[in-house]
Order: structure tokens, then sequence, then C-alpha cells
């Protein structure tokens, strides 16, 4: 096991820390002390060939915008807030629109676009790095002062677990999580439409055109967004179902796990023998194919393009601020929040 920290100089005056998890298996994970980013998890193939898995710039300079937030850590809440606003305790709260009239991923500022404060440590069989930050009340509009302590783990056994704390001094809204874009055929040899996807969901939250929850949610039984007994992403792409075609031909929609904790969601990819399995303690999921991710981004392997990457964004569900009856968002003041998402990787058996 080893952690390696070198500083990466954007210019004169900006200059950010980046450090390198390996463990003992071939397993290597780079990322930065800005906005927690993931750039690069270097994995061996069924010929034991260390490729790439997942989506980073070419440039550590475009991560300064980062407008896909490819491998940051997202909050103060992950996902679309209709109306860039909401209301708590008889009090509305205004926060910055990013996304047409609606509120992105905690906004500008915050998270994925922050310096961390970081501290590293290195034990017989993991190493990892512990990101921790404060927030003021008001900050993007939500209330109360916020501490975060966020983990970033890498074992023996080829685990790389994220551990989410926080605590806030007045009652708020908060589900964090990590946006990486994973792509298992290796340094972005193929887009991720042949990529088998199975997990425990019956129900998916209904988008209206502009991605923001209905109030409903859909069986996925007889549509392609039953991942119960597995399918390839691609089913998706192709699909005419509407709420596919909303989601710009692909998903971009919160599931809710059946078997919560505990659930568990597996990602295979044939033709390099690289299989995923992603873990969580978290009531459900975005899982987004990159139907946004438009051509002519640098990225380390080549161009970007469609569907190069897939998020799995374990979180609680931001329709619960609007509506009733969906994973709650809210945080009550002086209470720990904890969530832990755990990504396995290994080869198909």
């Amino acid at each position: 096991m080893q952690i390696k920290q070198e500083q990466i100089k954007l210019n004169s005056w900006k200059t950010w820390k980046r450090f390198t998890l390996s463990n003992d298996r071939g397993i290597e994970l780079s990322c930065l002390d800005f906005g927690g980013i993931i750039t690069e998890i270097l994995a061996p193939d069924k010929h034991g060939q260390k490729e790439n898995i997942v989506v980073g710039y070419k440039n550590y300079e475009d991560y300064l915008d980062n407008p896909n937030f490819f491998g940051a850590l997202i909050g103060r809440v992950a996902g679309r807030i209709e109306g860039s606003s909401f209301s708590l305790n008889g009090e509305t709260y205004q926060l910055p629109p990013n996304e047409g009239e609606n509120h992105l991923h905690g906004g500008p500022g915050a998270f994925h676009q922050t310096i961390w404060q970081t501290e590293t440590f290195e034990k017989e069989n993991t190493v990892g790095i512990v990101f921790t930050q404060q927030w003021e009340d008001g900050h993007n509009g939500y209330p109360g002062n916020l501490d975060m302590k966020i983990t970033y783990t890498l074992d023996n056994n080829n685990q790389f677990s994220i551990t989410y704390q926080g605590s806030a001094d007045k009652d708020t809204v908060l589900t964090t999580t990590n946006h990486s874009y994973f792509n298992l055929s290796g340094n972005l040899k193929t887009g991720i439409q042949k990529h088998n996807v199975t997990f425990d969901s019956s129900q998916f939250v209904e988008l209206d055109e502009a991605l923001i929850p209905t109030g409903n949610k859909l069986d996925v039984n007889g549509t392609v967004f039953d991942f119960q007994e597995g399918r390839n992403i691609e089913d998706g792409i192709h699909s005419d179902n509407q709420q596919n075609i909303y989601a710009g031909h692909g998903y971009d929609h919160f599931f809710t796990f059946d078997k919560n904790p505990g659930a568990k969601v597996s990602v295979v990819e044939k033709n390099s023998g690289r299989k995923m399995i992603v873990e969580t303690d978290q009531p459900g999921m975005v899982m987004y194919t990159s139907n946004g991710l438009g051509e002519g981004l640098q990225l380390k392997e080549r161009e970007s393009a469609p569907y190069l990457g897939v998020c799995f964004e374990t979180q609680s569900s931001p329709a619960s601020i609007h509506h009733e009856g969906f994973p709650s968002c809210f945080l009550p003041a002086g209470e720990d929040y904890y969530s832990r998402t755990v990504f396995q990787f290994g080869l198909v058996e």
C-alpha cells in the first residue's frame, strides 16, 4: 500500500495537490484537493493490462470550470432543485440558478469547486485521504453553518470507499455524492453502451422535460428501466420511452433501491473482463449515462463524446424537497449526517 502527494501548478498563483493511492493488487487512484476530484483510476483487465476506467481531462486547468462535474464531490444537494428555491420551517430559501431556472449540484463554488483541507493516512492494508471543509450559513442560500468530513479509502481487497460525514447548526438539506464517470472498457476505447448493469429497483422517479421530478414514481416492469435481471445501457439509449427521450436518449434518473441498506449495483464489461460492484447504504442513486456530454473536450485519452461514461450517484432524492414520499434530504440541526459507498473492482469469474 502506498500514497504519493505532488504539486500541480496551474499558474503563478494557483497550485493544487494531487494524491495517488495504490494497493498491492494493481489498483491506482489519483485525485485532487480541488473538489476531491478523482482524475484517474487504473485497474487491470483480464490480461493484466492496467488502464484508466474513469473519464478525466487531459489538462488540469479544465477542472476549474468542469461543467460535467467529472470525478467531483457534490453537495450540499446532489441533483436538481426545482425553481432554485425551497421552504423549510416556514422560511423560503433562494438558491443561485445554474441550469436554466433550476439549481444543480449545490451551485457555484460548492463542493466540486472548493479547495479541501486534506490529511493522508497509511496503514498495513489501507491508504486514504480525509477531506474537511466548512461552509457558512447562507452560502449559496442554504441555511446553517455546515461542517463536512469526507474520507477516501483504498484497501488491498480492491475496494475503494467514500465515507461522508457532516453536521449543521440549523435545520437544513444535505445529500452528497461523487460524480465519477466510469468506463470499464479501459482508456475510453469504446463507449458504455454494452456495459451490463444489474441492481434491485422496482421504481424510478419520473422527470419532466427539464429533468425535474414530477412527484411521481414509475414502475420499471416491462420497461428499459428494469435492471433487476441486468441489461445493457444501450437499451435505454435506443428506447422510444418518453423518459429516455427527456434525458437526451439515455438515463439520468433516480432509482430507489428495494434492498436497503446494503444495496448493490453490478457493472460488467465483457471485452475487458472488468467488473465493478457498487455497495451503498443510500436509499437510491441517479444513474447518468453521459447523454449530455458533447464533443470537443480534450480528455486524457481522446476527445469527448456522448456515452463515454456512466455515473452511479448514490444519494437521497432531491425530489423530497418539494414532494412527499421520497427519500429525504432533510438534516435536523445538530444531527450527524453519515453515508458510505464502496466501489469494488475486479474481474468477471
